[in-house]
């Protein structure tokens, strides 16, 4: 019996001869590469700003070759070093050589690096690099140099060269968590007064998390008025969550620094009705209460949004129907009502939150001393510090924070039940 593809005279062919099966594969081909040329612009882009920057984000976090670049008959001689007691003549020599035969840049690079690990490599190598050329003319390299500059007898900057003699490091990992490597490669706590990111690690953490507990608070009820009020109200005050998205965030931010100052509208209002003191004023700027206050304003819509939608497509008879078979209108809520918003709670507990988390606009405005998060310092070593490579560190410990909360919220409550429309 004849098939699509064949008959009793043989397969099926078109106008032009070519076998059914074989032109209908061509087209088939030609289609899905039609659609793949229509994305190709989009896949360009996402590659390009997200794919590419991550990629350099990773290496930069791991890459150490600069002082080998800079000092290579260095770290051959330190491989015979004890790391103990002074170098050998050896050492001297080889790095006098280094120095005097290396390039600026390349060396001036490397000192920048050397500096983060031991403060004085920069200024040491700097200032002998002047006089090595003038004042030392040959061996003994050892008691020339150490008459130049003393430092070069101190065996605890040799000792550094051991953190970053290898051309892949996880010492900017290890320093962004308040650790760093001995001159056996060994890891070891830092200094107690050097310890400050680990501590930022955990204020940033428990900000976050209560930025998205007071958002929750706050928007459950407001995206429930939403949903549950005449057309005609919902609309106002849905213009007023918007709102925030029509005015820059500096204007509010500023709005707000005026608002929390101790001469602010707040505490001037409150002392003018006799709840405080003038003498005891609110402390609500520059700390940990006003980056607070701000950030939850801030991000409020992006929690109420995810909320709103969901309970909209929620139909009230079933709070009706709960409550006409017998059950109080809170049970009717917590039974009914409450685990069908479940996935807007969770979409926009999870948007807020990976927002908080590295947020640094706001800790850097209102925050001061005990408001900055560890996205500030971030910013800080990219622009200021120019240390990159612990910048790039850290920027990858918190995508690998963010993905394993997006890991655990899977496992919990399940991304495809997350709704966001």
């Amino acid at each position: 019996m004849a098939t699509l593809e064949n008959t009793a005279s043989g397969p099926l062919l078109t106008a032009d001869g070519t076998p059914l099966k074989v032109s209908l594969a061509r087209s088939l081909r030609r289609s899905k590469l039609r659609g793949a040329l229509l994305v190709l612009p989009a896949l360009l882009f996402l590659i390009i700003i997200f794919v590419v920057p991550i990629a350099q984000l990773l290496s930069r976090s791991v890459d150490d070759t600069l002082v080998n670049r800079a000092l290579p008959r260095t770290f051959v001689a330190f491989e015979s070093w004890d790391r103990q007691s002074l170098p050998a003549e050896a050492m001297f020599e080889a790095i006098f050589l280094d120095i005097t035969t290396g390039e600026k840049y390349t060396i001036g690079k490397a000192t920048t690096r050397m500096n983060y690990e031991k403060p004085g490599w920069r200024s040491l190598i700097k200032k002998s690099g002047r006089k090595f050329k003038k004042k030392i003319k040959g061996p003994p390299y050892r008691d020339a140099m150490i008459k130049i500059d003393k430092r070069w007898g101190d065996v605890t900057f040799w000792q550094t060269l051991g953190a970053m003699k290898d051309p892949q490091t996880l010492g900017y990992f290890l320093n962004a968590v308040d650790r760093q490597y001995d001159a056996n490669k060994h890891v070891i706590m830092k200094e107690k007064e050097r310890r400050v990111y680990v501590m930022l690690w955990w204020r940033t953490f428990l900000l976050s998390l209560i930025v998205t507990v007071g958002c929750l608070a706050m928007a459950y009820p407001v995206a429930h008025l939403l949903a549950t009020l005449p057309l005609r109200y919902s609309n106002l005050l849905m213009i007023c969550v918007l709102m925030p998205f029509w005015t820059s965030l500096l204007v509010r931010i500023v709005a707000w620094m005026v608002m929390l100052q101790n001469n602010g509208v707040i505490n001037s209002t409150l002392v003018w009705s006799g709840i405080l003191d003038d003498e005891n004023r609110l402390p609500m700027m520059y700390n940990f209460t006003g980056t607070v206050i701000v950030m939850i304003q801030i991000l409020l819509p992006f929690m109420i949004l995810p909320i709103y939608s969901v309970m909209k497509t929620i139909p009230p008879s079933y709070m009706r129907a709960a409550q006409n078979l017998g059950a109080p209108p809170s049970l009717a809520f917590l039974k009914v009502y409450f685990p069908q918003t479940l996935p807007g709670v969770g979409a926009g507990v999870i948007l807020v939150f990976i927002v908080a988390i590295g947020y640094y606009i706001t800790p850097e405005l209102v925050g001061g001393k005990d408001g900055q998060l560890i996205g500030n310092m971030i910013a800080y070593h990219m622009q200021k510090s120019l240390n990159w490579g612990l910048a790039a560190a850290m920027g990858t410990l918190l995508l690998a924070a963010i993905l394993l909360l997006y890991w655990v919220y899977d496992r919990i409550v399940g991304i495809d039940n997350m709704r966001m429309n």
